[in-house]
């Protein structure tokens, strides 16, 4: 990618793990927020509204940056069609996590790249399907109590201690993680050789 882009990539999302990620995979970037209002998406449909949602992230911050590539992403779980978002309160956690349990989820995440100053732009999305095991309720109250919960989608994150309460995983598990790798690699790749 390097020997064909010299712009800078710049990630709209105050997410320390999606950072991480990307750091992971040795990209140099550059943190902006793009702070807008998630609850203005009333897109449905997950694979949808990951994507809105998304777009309107990274739209929000080339419209600062002069050059480079702009990622905006977006993660939601999935149950039974209604979309766990973060929880707004420790019970809000506990309630989605009783819900969880014992069943299987999907959890969707959006992505999006903008070149500027052209306003190139690409998103897509990946899906993983969860299954948690059946949980005690005092693993939820003790999950619940160490704060981890209240800024994840679906109250956890399978990163930390709620990394036990899942049986099995089908799909890409950076995606649960909250960016999945593979597919944003591939679709950068292919998006920065074009054009140029």
């Amino acid at each position: 990618m390097k020997k064909n882009y010299n712009g800078k990539l710049i990630l709209a999302s105050q997410s320390p793990r999606r950072a991480d990620l990307l750091s992971l995979i040795g990209f140099d970037f550059d943190v902006r927020p793009s702070r807008i209002d998630e609850d203005s998406i009333r897109e449905t449909e997950p694979e949808k509204h990951v994507k809105a949602l998304s777009l309107a992230k990274a739209k929000k911050v080339a419209r600062s940056v002069e050059k480079g590539l702009v990622v905006g992403a977006d993660t939601i779980v999935v149950l039974n069609g209604e979309i766990l978002g973060k929880p707004s309160s420790p019970e809000d956690a506990a309630r989605m996590l009783r819900k969880l349990s014992g069943r299987v989820h999907k959890v969707y995440t959006g992505f999006t790249i903008i070149e500027m100053p052209g306003g190139r732009t690409v998103s897509d999305f990946e899906m993983t399907a969860v299954r948690f095991r059946q949980l005690a309720d005092w693993e939820i109250k003790n999950y619940v109590s160490t704060q981890n919960p209240m800024d994840k989608a679906g109250a956890y994150g399978i990163q930390d201690q709620s990394a036990v309460f899942a049986e099995r995983i089908e799909g890409c598990f950076y995606n649960v993680v909250g960016f999945p790798l593979t597919k944003f690699y591939v679709t950068l790749l292919e998006f920065v050789q074009k054009d140029h």
